[in-house]
């Protein structure tokens, strides 16, 4: 299985998702989706036609392209020339004076802080059927975070099994399963983290690899 690129962007208090993925040979596309708590704020799609058949030669001018696309858009989002809808920062003083109303229920929490979360071993989490997650759960500043509650699942396998782990003192966890069949279409292997303080997301596309005949 491979999987593209996946790099959680702060900006101020709002933290993005980006994604960039190869859809194969089949679809000659490349896919940059950027999220907010699951939500697409925006999405780029560029074909590769032109390198189709793939040989060795092309694979490695494929894998520039999807690197150029994916550190392009995260570029634009940093200076500004990709513009976003984020969500609108909260009236501090509006917030003083309504202490005694009861709360609007909102998507966002201006509270809830987001926490770096990071699978260290993504080039090599897979061997054969047997997944090894090797986990870092930060804060923004850097600073493990111990005993936040991680979540493993497999999008579109048979089973759906949720794994459970909790960060130690060093904000290091590990999480260890023998992959699930793939049944159902854009499969994805998705991790959380959560404390009383905020929360983490990474979701990595899969695909097989190619058969060699």
């Amino acid at each position: 299985m491979v999987f593209g690129h996946n790099t959680n962007l702060t900006l101020g208090n709002v933290v993005l998702h980006v994604q960039t993925e190869d859809r194969g040979e089949s679809h000659g596309l490349i896919d940059t989706t950027v999220y907010f708590h699951g939500r697409v704020l925006h999405r780029r799609t560029n074909n590769y036609y032109d390198l189709l058949p793939l040989d060795e030669d092309r694979q490695q001018a494929l894998k520039l392209r999807v690197d150029d696309q994916h550190h392009t858009v995260i570029d634009e989002i940093r200076s500004g020339a990709l513009q976003l809808a984020l969500p609108p920062k909260p009236d501090v003083a509006s917030a003083d004076r309504q202490e005694a109303t009861p709360p609007v229920s909102s998507d966002v929490s201006t509270s809830a802080k987001a926490l770096l979360l990071e699978l260290t071993n993504a080039k090599s989490w897979l061997s054969g059927k047997h997944a090894k997650l090797q986990l870092s759960v930060r804060e923004q500043g850097g600073q493990p975070v111990s005993g936040a509650q991680i979540t493993v699942r497999v999008e579109g396998s048979d089973n759906g099994n949720v794994l459970h782990s909790q960060s130690g003192a060093s904000g290091e966890a590990l999480v260890e399963f023998e992959m699930p069949r793939i049944s159902g279409a854009n499969p994805a292997l998705v991790i959380d983290a959560r404390d009383a303080s905020g929360s983490g997301h990474l979701r990595f596309v899969l695909r097989a690899k190619p058969r060699v005949a």
